[in-house]
């Protein structure tokens, strides 16, 4: 593995900088993820030692060392007793590892994120609505059947759902703001597949996501996203409900 230039310890310092006093792990480890999928360092880059990092971050050994265990267990570095700390990947694979930073996010983090997700998903709605192809309307279609058809199922329903929310963002033609909303979807899946807890509420879904189905077949953008609007207001309050059901638990 290609070890970590000496000569760029003044580099890594000024991209780390210093810390506050008492900090907490996890902001170390935020500090640290924001440095690894910053681009600049390579898969497989073995990183300057703990004592280097805490000194660097203004903290102490123990703070590095379990910000380090816990970017472990998510899959982002690799610790070798005896040999040091590597990188995994590079920012573009280390990427999905951070989505499960998810799991860790507060109240206050979450509902910011529920808010970041409405608007983007309207705004899919409304560019799929005058640019979704044929084949792209009928895989709308044919999800919003496999919802209807899994009720029963929670489940299926879930990535039935799931399934009719990818075609609309594939038919929005938005690469960056596809790739926005699925991390933005990541960071919110582990409340998102638990949100829809009976018949009801997947009755009610269903029925969200028809009137979305018939504004991008009329090609009605406005419709399209009023739609969505009034959908994100549901779906938002039921991932909320989930999330501080969750926060409780």
């Amino acid at each position: 593995m290609p070890a970590f230039p000496d000569d760029r310890s003044a580099e890594i310092a000024a991209a780390l900088g210093a810390l506050p006093a008492g900090t907490p792990v996890s902001e170390v480890a935020r500090r640290l993820m924001d440095l690894f999928t910053g681009g600049s360092l390579a898969a497989g880059t073995r990183l300057p030692p703990e004592r280097q990092l805490a000194a660097t971050l203004g903290v102490g050994r123990s703070a590095v060392r379990e910000a380090l265990a816990a970017l472990e267990i998510l899959g982002i570095v690799d610790v070798r007793a005896g040999s040091g700390t590597y990188l995994r990947g590079t920012a573009s694979d280390l990427l999905p590892q951070t989505l499960r930073w998810g799991l860790l996010i507060g109240q206050k983090n979450t509902s910011e994120l529920l808010e970041l997700r409405s608007g983007l998903e309207i705004y899919v709605a409304r560019l799929a609505a005058t640019r979704a192809a044929a084949e792209e309307v009928e895989a709308l279609g044919a999800a919003l059947a496999r919802m209807r058809d899994s009720v029963g199922d929670l489940k299926q329903f879930a990535r039935a759902d799931a399934d009719f929310h990818n075609v609309l963002a594939a038919a929005a033609g938005n690469d960056t703001l596809v790739d926005l909303l699925h991390v933005t979807r990541s960071l919110l899946q582990v409340y998102a597949d638990r949100a829809v807890h009976d018949r009801g509420a997947a009755l009610l879904a269903i029925t969200e996501h028809e009137a979305v189905f018939d504004a991008v077949q009329r090609t009605d953008e406005d419709s399209a996203a009023s739609a969505m609007a009034v959908h994100m207001t549901t779906a938002s309050e039921r991932l909320a409900s989930e999330q501080e059901f969750a926060s409780r638990s």
